[in-house]
């Protein structure tokens, strides 16, 4: 079996170097077109190779294990693993773009592209505002990702039947992930949502279609496409992802409020200071008291929360019963999840590697 597609380790390292290569390969194949273009693009093309190096590469594994579902380990691995790696060049263009929307500092460990920009800006002393400059940049760097994601997954050198097939799945995703952003800055800017029962629901339409669907369903039916599976296939990966992406998105959430800022690389409550009207923090203003939800209401989005504040949060949410509601629907969905791939014709590797994979999604600290 290729060395990159372990069923005990989905997404291991062998996978994530070799998706990284692909990656790599791509962006430096770049190099020259921009060149053509002119130096301004060089500070460009390095965030973009800097942006694309490490992650979780869930979205290029689901796509690649749900084509070994389909129809087994390929003789050839490198065009599909091309174009599974296309997903993660949707995913940073994404985050490129959330970054500006949170007012995020940082990502990956690093700046956060817009804050990279604005110091160039600085250091250079450029005209104008520094940290306009580093919001249109950032903003151009998502875009030209996302068009790069498109290219390298046609160019994948997978069979043209096979890529044509898939395309509406990917077209799919592009189009719920911004509509599931839109709903995200709808609720936290309270245009919508603004009672509880509606809150709630708002916050679930997000976690599906900015989540679930983006991060487990599509990329598991375009690997099922890109394999010639069936329509049943099909069907158990939406019965298993959309359970699972939420479950995923929960463990998120929960980390955003309650996480140790050594393993997930963000300040603890960072969520909390964005403003996140995550299913957690919905529930946890439906169960407070009046006066515990009030201030919440007080905390959420104040970019200046200090540890007390912080730690004033935690303890409404966590008296509240929001954090052990939304634990039981991790476990839940997981359990779904679960269910779907143990009753449904599939390649055993494939099984393994998609059982191995949801159980990495919820079992996790970072």
């Amino acid at each position: 079996m290729c060395a990159s597609f372990d069923p005990a380790a989905p997404a291991g390292e062998p996978f994530r170097l070799a998706v990284q290569d692909a990656l790599s390969a791509f962006l430096t194949d770049q190099q020259a077109t921009l060149r053509e273009i002119g130096p301004e693009l060089e500070p460009v093309l390095a965030a973009a190779h800097d942006y694309t190096s490490g992650g979780k590469r869930l979205r290029p594994a689901f796509c690649c294990w749900g084509r070994v579902a389909a129809s087994g380990v390929p003789v050839y691995s490198a065009p599909l693993i091309r174009a599974a790696a296309s997903l993660e060049l949707l995913h940073v263009s994404a985050l490129m773009h959330d970054d500006v929307m949170d007012h995020s500092d940082t990502r990956r460990g690093l700046p956060a592209a817009h804050k990279r920009f604005e110091a160039i800006h600085t250091a250079q002393k450029g005209a104008g505002s520094a940290a306009g400059y580093g919001t249109d940049i950032a903003i151009l760097l998502g875009d030209l990702l996302l068009v790069w994601s498109a290219e390298m997954f046609s160019g994948s050198g997978l069979d043209p039947i096979r890529l044509a097939a898939a395309t509406p799945l990917l077209e799919a995703v592009r189009t719920e992930v911004i509509c599931g952003q839109v709903l995200d800055v709808a609720s936290q800017a309270r245009l919508a949502g603004r009672s509880c029962e509606s809150a709630v629901d708002l916050a679930d339409r997000v976690v599906e279609y900015k989540s679930a669907r983006y991060t487990v369903v599509r990329p598991a039916q375009i690997g099922v496409s890109l394999g010639g599976g069936s329509a049943i296939l099909q069907q158990a990966m939406l019965d298993f992802g959309s359970p699972l992406g939420r479950a995923f998105q929960f463990r998120d959430d929960l980390l955003g409020v309650f996480g140790d800022a050594d393993l997930t690389g963000k300040p603890a409550g960072g969520d909390l200071r964005e403003g996140k009207r995550t299913l957690l923090v919905a529930h946890a203003l439906a169960q407070s008291s009046a006066a515990d939800a009030a201030i919440l209401e007080t905390l959420l989005g104040r970019a200046e929360l200090d540890d007390a504040d912080v730690a004033t949060a935690q303890r409404i949410i966590e008296t509240s019963g929001a954090r052990t509601r939304v634990e039981e629907s991790i476990e839940k969905g997981y359990r779904q999840a679960v269910a779907v791939l143990e009753h449904t014709e599939m390649t055993d590797q494939g099984r393994r590697g998609l059982l191995e994979l949801a159980r990495q999604c919820v079992r996790r600290d970072t």
